[in-house]
């Protein structure tokens, strides 16, 4: 079951798609974070909903706001599937310990060895204010992102 709005977000270190170490933690005080999870790069539905934020970046990643995707493909897969979609943002591995995030936040999925899709909005004291899950085949609503953002 996912983290619950109004807890504390988990804390994370985790190397994302240029093999830098991304914490939460440097971003508290600092900017709200979107905290996305994704099963899997080079799938459908994960990249329509990645290349959206993509194509919206400046609404998730500016002096208030910063996007952290995470999925459990290791950071060389994350380098070629940002470089072949033009992603500018950080993708995190959560690879190894495998999932070991995505079960702190909830959304991994045992039988299929990934994170389901949830987006936790975390503001800048590190409160989870917002969240969403859907299952692997359903795409979230980028809109209830910005909706929620506006709302901090």
């Amino acid at each position: 079951m996912a983290i619950e709005v109004g807890t504390k977000a988990p804390e994370f270190t985790l190397k994302d798609n240029h093999g830098r170490t991304v914490s939460l933690a440097e971003f508290r005080g600092e900017k709200n974070v979107v905290l996305l999870f994704y099963p899997f790069a080079f799938t459908g539905v994960c990249t329509g909903e990645l290349c959206e934020l993509r194509d919206e970046l400046p609404k998730f990643v500016n002096e208030d706001t910063q996007l952290l995707a995470v999925s459990n493909d290791s950071i060389h897969t994350l380098r070629v599937f940002a470089e072949q979609e033009g992603l500018e943002y950080p993708l995190l591995s959560d690879f190894w310990p495998h999932g070991e995030v995505s079960r702190a936040y909830g959304v991994f999925d045992e039988e299929k060895g990934c994170a389901v899709r949830g987006t936790f909005v975390i503001d800048k004291e590190g409160v989870v204010r917002w969240s969403v899950v859907n299952g692997l085949p359903d795409a979230r609503d980028l809109n209830e992102y910005i909706t929620a953002l506006k709302a901090l």
